[in-house]
C-alpha cells in the first residue's frame, strides 16, 4: 500500500530473495523508462523501497506519480 508523506508516495516491497527483488526492479525500470518518470529507490537483499515525486513540479506528488504507482503495483502482482 502506498503512503503519501513528505511530498512523496512511498511503498516497501518484500520478496523471497535478492534475485526476486532485482527482477522486480528490472520490471519497474522498464516501466519507468517507458513513462519517462523515474523513482527514487533502495534495495537491500530482498527489500525494495520506492519513493515517487515529480521533480519538474517542485518535488511534489502529481498524477505522474500516481500513474507510475499503479503500474508498479501491477508489476508486483505478476
Amino acid at each position: 500500500m502506498w503512503i503519501e508523506e513528505n511530498n512523496q508516495l512511498k511503498r516497501n516491497f518484500v520478496f523471497t530473495d535478492f534475485k526476486a527483488a532485482f527482477a522486480f526492479m528490472t520490471k519497474v525500470a522498464t516501466i519507468a523508462e517507458e513513462m519517462n518518470h523515474h523513482p527514487l529507490w533502495t534495495n537491500e537483499y530482498n527489500k525494495v523501497e520506492i519513493r515517487l515525486s515529480t521533480h519538474d513540479a517542485g518535488n511534489i506528488v502529481t498524477d505522474k506519480d500516481r500513474k507510475l504507482a499503479v503500474a508498479i503495483d501491477k508489476a508486483f502482482e505478476k
